[in-house]
């Protein structure tokens, strides 16, 4: 399918003097340098008796309050051909009551719209939410640039969370500099700068940092406070510059003259970037919390400053996890306080600098442009397939990277006369650890998946050596599975973690149900059997998820055996138990605390509900799952898995890092289990997004996978990939890669059959839900008894016919 060709962009342009202005053309500018190849153009809003000197790239003007304005702009956009339009969206901006203007244009256009929501009201009055209604319902895609836009677009106007991305404004490229060139520059040779930039007026609250003002020069008498903006073309107009003139008198009468410097400009982007690089500390000190965007704040951010913000929206996203400081609004003593600390703590303060600087590298704009550019790539998709696709095929969300062939050189490395090696230096494996059944039994489970995937099997030597391990590592005398192996075959313990009997009672099930040679498949039978009644004690709950999907495979290969079915129902009974003894509105989850192969534990419920057709556990399984995905979500649109520094950490928002392959593997097959349970498109769109994180789609912008050979490094710290290459992320990706292929083959088939049968067709070819109807879902209030209700009658709900092979690989040092 031919790629977008010509792209034209809505919104107001420098040299208009605002932030959607400056907005518009930094995308453009940066969509038309990613793709050189890409026609491009802009379509300028203009406030009435105004005109400007706008640039070749402005193709047509509107005059926002002549309605013909916009219906000739449609007529010109159509004629011209493009492939889409991306507009930049706030109320203040279009003519008409709330905008409504802008309506004429878009109702008009043929081809899709993506929607930037520079701002989305939590109490939109009625004539805004009837505008957004229709904006939101003739837009194919939605952009906002915090998770709160997305929160507030799910809440206020109930838009599906498909229809949203997360795209994080956009900042320069700029290198991290130290301040004091840009200081002798501007003439602050020697002087500790605080400033604040944007256009003036009283919702800036620079009030607050003037009354801060006396306290910081007495612990730093060097500070200097720089008021870099003009004076909001719209406060000019109606009150000249009243305002300016106040903040001026205010300087006077506290005696602060030469510690607060005013610059009454408008600058642009080279001379802005200077200022910035003067400064020491950043502050946004707004006095109202419903900010969702700040150009200047990102700005700030993305060129490595300390900011210290009162706690707006943005703000409270941008500056978590220690990225820089919060205040309270209107609080001139915490925002002296916090601004005097970071001034004379040159320790701390570098330390915010360089952690902003490494955070904000994800939103450049050519990481923008890259993620606008999937996006229109992706609605044109839509719009063109959409003729032929049924309501309930699945479209993935995005397209914009090839999913790697399957290789296994790197894997087939690892693979002794033993069986699996544990760890690597860097590609070499490292003897030195020797081995354990948690990779063999992953490596087992990878066998099994490629039996009836259509792609290249292993060698069945390969499969034979997984098998023997796992025998080897079962102790009749225990009736448990042994784990850690030395390199000269001594076994390090004689039994192993709960966890790992429960993986490997799942690599059992998923051989006996899959493996290709008959006596294998019985053998896994048997020891299956033989090593399930330990798990009726076990306490963890990841052993009961890791069990539960083992019986999930083993239960629909072997029918009716009743210990397999009261052992399944036990242990799903036992995770709701725990979810409604725990779960919270905030905190809709298993435990306390989130640690590794979290996806797993909703991917059990799912898995178990679908096959019983027991809703309660699916209900619990999707609910939790949405939560997790949503903190495993950058405000960017990246996955981000759960930080391995978070384990152990009651009820907090989990660290970003350090991230490892383990994370992105569970999300895949948790998500591709939910699609299967309420036929959702988010949920490969999900998936995708956890697999795209191994191609570099993730918070270091690198790849972690070698397509060539296969492998796939350990991880990402918060500065660097781990170069090692072990067994479990190795497993990782290819379990996770394999899923990711077979859903393509799935969606890729189910086109091919609704192109075949148009409109009007033998129905019996359609593509049918894959399972259980949304309608039959019963919800369950978080702290109602875990009960079981009756599953619907026959016909109501069926197993999936896509088949995961799945895995559950776990950092070396959780075993």
């Amino acid at each position: 399918m031919k790629s977008v060709q010509r792209v034209a962009f809505i919104g107001n342009h420098l040299p208009r003097r605002c932030g959607i202005a400056t907005f518009t053309h930094d995308l453009h500018q940066a969509v038309a340098m990613a793709r050189p190849d890409l026609k491009t153009c802009v379509v300028a809003m203009t406030d009435p008796g105004h005109t400007y000197d706008y640039p070749p790239a402005v193709r047509f003007q509107i005059q926002d309050d002549k309605l013909d304005d916009y219906v000739r702009a449609a007529e010109f956009l159509n004629s011209e051909g493009f492939d889409a339009v991306s507009l930049q969206h706030e109320y203040g901006i279009f003519g008409g009551e709330a905008g409504g203007n802008i309506i004429e244009l878009l109702s008009r256009l043929t081809m899709p719209i993506t929607t930037t929501l520079h701002s989305v009201l939590a109490e939109p009055t009625l004539a805004q939410r009837n505008v957004m209604r229709r904006i939101l319902e003739l837009s194919a895609k939605i952009v906002v640039m915090s998770e709160k836009g997305r929160q507030l677009l799910r809440a206020v106007h109930s838009v599906p969370n498909r229809k949203i991305e997360v795209i994080a404004h956009g900042i320069p490229d700029f290198p991290f500099v130290e301040s004091h060139h840009a200081k002798t520059k501007f003439g602050f040779a020697g002087k500790m700068v605080i400033l604040t930039f944007g256009l003036l007026s009283p919702s800036k609250g620079i009030e607050t940092v003037i009354d801060a003002m006396p306290e910081i020069i007495k612990s730093c008498p060097s500070a200097v406070y720089v008021v870099l903006g003009a004076t909001h073309p719209n406060l000019v107009r109606d009150q000249g510059e009243t305002y300016r003139e106040s903040l001026s008198a205010r300087v006077q009468t506290l005696g602060i003259k030469d510690h607060i410097v005013f610059f009454d400009q408008f600058v642009d982007q080279a001379t802005l970037l200077d200022f910035i690089s003067m400064c020491d500390v950043y502050v946004t000190p707004y006095l109202n919390e419903a900010q969702m965007t700040s150009g200047t704040l990102s700005y700030s951010f993305g060129l490595g400053k300390a900011v210290v913000s009162t706690p707006y929206w943005h703000a409270k996203e941008l500056l978590s996890d220690g990225r820089g400081i919060l205040v309270p609004f209107g609080d001139s003593k915490a925002v002296g306080g916090e601004i005097a600390g970071l001034l004379t703590d040159d320790v701390r303060r570098n330390a915010i600098c360089k952690g902003a600087y490494a955070a904000s590298r994800s939103m450049t704009w050519a990481e923008s442009a890259k993620r606008h550019l999937a996006v229109f790539e992706t609605t044109r998709e839509h719009a063109l397939l959409g003729k032929l696709l049924p309501v309930n095929s699945i479209v993935p969300a995005s397209t914009a990277y090839r999913i790697p062939e399957l290789r296994m050189g790197h894997f087939l490395s690892f693979c002794d006369s033993t069986g699996m090696l544990q760890h690597a230096v860097h590609s070499v494996p490292d003897r030195t650890h020797g081995y354990c059944v948690d990779d063999n039994a992953r490596a087992l489970l990878f066998s099994s998946a490629l039996s009836k995937s259509g792609e290249a099997q292993l060698p069945d030597t390969f499969t034979a050596r997984f098998a023997a391990f796992i025998q080897h590592a079962w102790n009749p005398d225990t009736r448990r599975f042994r784990n850690f192996m030395s390199y000269d075959r001594r076994w390090l313990e004689a039994s192993g973690s709960e966890d790992s009997h429960g993986r490997t009672l799942w690599a059992l099930a998923e051989c006996a149900c899959k493996d290709s040679d008959i006596s294998r498949r019985r053998w896994a039978s048997a020891l299956f059997k033989a090593a399930l009644p330990a798990v009726e004690d076990f306490s963890s709950p990841r052993a009961w998820a890791f069990s539960l999907l083992g019986l999930d495979a083993y239960c629909t290969h072997v029918a009716g055996d009743p210990v397999a079915n009261h052992a399944r129902k036990l242990l799903a009974d036992r995770l709701m138990t725990l979810f409604h003894a725990c779960a919270t509105p905030d905190w809709v989850w298993f435990e306390d605390l989130l640690a590794y192969d979290n996806a797993r534990l909703p991917q059990a419920l799912i898995q178990t509900g679908l096959t019983t057709c027991t809703l309660p556990y699916i209900e619990v399984g999707l609910r939790s799952l949405r939560w997790l995905n949503a903190l495993q979500t950058t405000s960017s649109g990246y996955f981000r898995p759960v930080g391995t520094k978070s384990f152990g950490r009651i009820r907090q928002k989990p660290e970003a890092f350090d991230q490892q392959p383990v994370e992105a593997c569970a999300a895949i097959s948790a998500c591709l289990a939910a699609w299967r349970a309420d036929n959702d498109a988010d949920w490969p769109a999900e998936a995708l997004r956890a697999f795209a994180w191994f191609l570099g789609e993730n918070d270091l912008r690198t790849e972690l996978i070698n397509p060539e050979t296969g492998s796939c490094s350990d991880g990402l710290h918060p500065d660097r990939v781990n170069e090692n290459k072990g067994a479990e992320s190795q497993l990782s990706y290819l379990l996770g890669l394999l899923e990711i292929r077979q859903f393509k083959h799935i969606t890729a088939t189910e086109r091919i059959k609704s192109a075949s049968n148009p409109v009007g067709g033998d129905a019996s070819h359609a593509v049918q839900p894959r399972t259980v109807p949304r309608s039959l879902f019963v919800p369950i209030p978080i702290h109602q008894s875990p009960d079981i209700i009756s599953a619907p009658g026959p016909g109501q709900g069926r197993r999936a016919t896509f088949q995961t092979g799945n895995g559950t690989p776990r950092p070396q040092s959780n075993r």
